[in-house]
């Protein structure tokens, strides 16, 4: 027997986070100017994840499912899905109708093809997820079947349109995908057509008149403009040249003068699937660093309230634990560190410090990352803790992570909003390996939270995964392998006549779907 998960289109008027929510129906025609920055290496978004390729082709491409601001998955390419009992087979039926922008049909063999060969060969991030995956098959046009090796929990979560865009087979088959010419001129399925790309000025898309989903999408061009100063990109908002700005599109500090404007909207929605979350790495190998004492010293040390508050502007939450409070399975109820500095210098105490420099490399993001770091090395000292910051550039920051060569040192990781995909991999000893600076750096070992960890991912039972998980949280709050400190958010900040732009866990990211201006 086969449980239906979904068969119908979900209705926007049921989504959260929906920037400048409608009040009538959406007006067809305009032209969206927004910012993008820094400028993508490329559009062809099998070939690369980094962020701006993923805001400006993730309406260009698709994929199977999308994701609420709950991250219920909701139709896509796919309009229906079935998962058999066992947790093994998942069967999916495609839209009908379908064509590539270059007008050849849309079928399940360039499903299976994207799947099965080029994001297997090329997409790091789904080639993990396709290490569970035994076959991939298309029995008709209009269906593809997932026959997993054993069961794997966030499977599902696995379809958006970044993590398994959707490629055309009649176009890639048998070609050096990287040499290949619609790497220039991408060709998808989405709602919006590759026209024009201005190297240093400016990205041209525009409307799919022979989308799939009828009526969509409402705006006639999405005009990206590419302004490499961020005091330019404000201007270019104020003085009315851009209608959106995407989150980090200008200077945090500038957040607040600029939303502060007249008919300017903004909201954190849209980067729930992500769930960003900062921390300090804390090396669990030497030192200090290695008691679990002297670790919860610094979380009690740490006044993660004015960080938030006085160099984040407010935004973003402060962290409660490993999970961050957008992804699934994050458990409220496990109490949080408090800012109590005489609490710290008790633990310290009792670990044994004997005034040792620690040596805290920050992350070389930019200013407001070397004020976190500043901050936390004078809370540091005031509870008798004493920190070197160690300056870098981004090659210095990844080499000194890959190498475990720091004592404490900041970061933030996306957790694509299930603990199997985004979290276990910071904490399971068998993600220990040097080399790399997103892994399990602190090199934390715990072989219960291994276990949990593990159980959590091999099960479909929503229960099950559910207790793992609750486990595993109260583990980490207990060991503190890490110092948590920011949930993170960054702010979309549109012309409040911009409707519906976002109205997914993935944000502009294929936000334009939706998106309308009301006149």
């Amino acid at each position: 027997m086969k449980r239906i998960l979904a068969s119908v289109l979900v209705s926007l008027v049921a989504l959260g986070g929906v920037v400048g929510g409608a009040v009538a129906d959406p007006v067809r025609g305009g032209r969206a100017n927004v910012v993008i920055q820094p400028e993508p290496p490329s559009l062809m978004l099998g070939l690369f994840q980094n962020t701006p390729t993923q805001m400006v082709a993730g309406n260009i491409y698709e994929g199977l499912l999308r994701y609420d601001t709950k991250l219920n998955a909701m139709p896509s390419l796919a309009r229906s899905w079935t998962v058999s009992e066992d947790g093994l087979t998942y069967t999916f039926s495609l839209q009908e109708g379908v064509k590539w922008h270059d007008g050849k049909p849309f079928t399940a063999a360039d499903v299976v093809f994207s799947a099965d060969v080029f994001l297997r060969e090329r997409h790091p991030r789904f080639r993990a997820v396709l290490a569970h995956v035994e076959a991939i098959t298309a029995p008709d046009d209009n269906t593809v079947v997932f026959k997993l090796k054993s069961a794997f929990g966030p499977f599902l979560n696995a379809f958006e349109v970044g993590s398994m865009p959707i490629v055309p087979k009649h176009i890639y088959e048998g070609t050096d995908f990287n040499a290949n010419p619609a790497n220039n001129r991408p060709i998808g399925t989405g709602p919006f057509k590759f026209a024009e790309w201005v190297k240093g000025s400016y990205i041209k898309l525009v409307r799919n008149d022979e989308y799939w989903d009828k009526g969509k999408p409402y705006l006639d061009e999405v005009y990206w403009h590419v302004i490499p100063d961020a005091a330019s990109r404000a201007v270019a908002f104020e003085t009315g040249k851009v209608d959106i700005l995407p989150g980090g599109a200008i200077e945090n500090f500038d957040v607040p003068r600029v939303s502060a404007l007249d008919n300017t909207c903004i909201t954190e929605a849209g980067w729930e699937f992500f769930g960003p979350q900062s921390w300090v790495w804390l090396n669990n190998r030497r030192g200090p660093t290695a008691s679990k004492e002297f670790r919860q010293a610094l979380m009690y040390a740490i006044d993660r309230d004015f960080i938030r508050d006085a160099l984040w502007n407010g935004i973003g939450k402060v962290s409660t634990g490993p999970f961050a409070q957008s992804t699934k399975y994050y458990d409220g109820s496990i109490a949080p560190y408090s800012y109590d500095p005489k609490k710290a210098r008790e633990l310290v105490a009792a670990s044994g410090y004997k005034g040792e420099v620690l040596n805290f490399v920050p992350m070389p993001y930019g200013e407001t990352w070397q004020r976190v770091a500043e901050v936390i090395r004078q809370n540091l000292a005031d509870v008798g803790v004493n920190v070197e910051l160690v300056a870098t550039d981004v090659a210095g920051w990844n080499k000194r992570l890959s190498d475990w060569d720091f004592d404490l040192a900041t970061t933030y990781l996306y957790q694509y909003g299930d603990p199997a995909l985004g979290v276990s991999r910071t904490y399971v000893s068998d993600n220990i390996a040097k080399g790399s600076p997103w892994n399990n750096v602190e090199g934390y070992a715990n072989p219960e939270v291994d276990a949990l960890f593990g159980k959590g991912a091999g099960t479909i039972d929503q229960g099950q995964r559910s207790a793992a998980y609750t486990e595993v949280q109260k583990k980490l709050v207990e060991d503190v392998p890490v110092a948590w400190l920011l949930d993170m958010s960054f702010p979309t900040i549109t012309r409040c006549n911009v409707k519906d732009l976002v109205t997914t866990g993935i944000g502009l990211n294929d936000g334009f779907k939706n998106a309308y201006i009301e006149k």
